[in-house]
């Protein structure tokens, strides 16, 4: 198992659960909507600190955008009602493929 691939999806709902928290704070207006999406960034940055130790920056940054952009979408679309038109969804599309392509044929991470 390759831990660094771990430490990314860890990272990556740490992210997904701040970025959802971020809309509850109303500006950082409220207690404990803030204190979930500042320590769910904390954790995030810590754990998307650990896969740079082996795997180049851009790289891991570009996986961890990818996947979080497109789980922030999903909930979004189902929690907030945010729907989504042809172009953003195939914007999306065009970012599934651009991750899967690093995944299945950049040598510059460890497979």
């Amino acid at each position: 198992m390759n831990w660094n691939y771990v430490f990314l999806i860890v990272a990556v709902m740490f992210e997904v659960v701040a970025t959802t928290a971020l809309k509850s704070t109303e500006g950082f207006t409220r207690l404990w909507p803030s204190l979930v999406a500042i320590s769910g960034y904390a954790l995030a940055f810590y754990f998307l600190s650990l896969p740079l130790r082996t795997i180049p920056v851009g790289v891991v940054y570009a996986l961890w955008c990818g996947a979080g952009i497109l789980f922030i979408t999903g909930i979004a679309w189902v929690y907030y009602r945010q729907a989504l038109d042809g172009p953003a969804l195939i914007g999306m599309a065009l970012i599934v493929a651009g991750v899967a392509v690093i995944n299945l044929f950049s040598k510059s991470i460890p497979h």
